[in-house]
């Protein structure tokens, strides 16, 4: 049974850590106690292929600590950005709208 799960962990470590950086001055032992925890609480994370925010089998109630009206209106005037800001903005939004995070 450990050997099941010891390759599982390494799979684990080989596909989802494959692009983390993990500081390269950290022991072996902390290392390692890193690896530990990450795996431990994987349900936790999320790559770009997998769903962000979502829980199942948890009811949640959330309460809007605002008053109406549901946006709040802002009071601010739009300011300008520069065409890459509004560009990778814009790239973000479009991301978050795809996970199904936000909705237009």
């Amino acid at each position: 049974m450990s050997s099941f799960k010891d390759n599982y962990k390494e799979e684990f470590v080989s596909n989802k850590l494959s692009e983390a950086q993990i500081n390269p001055e950290l022991s072996p032992k902390m290392k390692q106690e890193l690896i530990n925890v990450l795996y431990k609480y994987k349900n936790a994370f999320a790559s770009e292929n997998e769903h962000l925010g979502t829980m199942r089998r948890h009811e949640v109630d959330i309460t809007l600590n605002i008053d109406r009206p549901y946006p709040p209106v802002l009071r601010r005037p739009a300011y300008p950005s520069s065409p890459r800001a509004r560009e990778a903005l814009e790239k973000h939004i479009q991301e978050l709208i795809k996970l199904g995070l936000i909705r237009k």
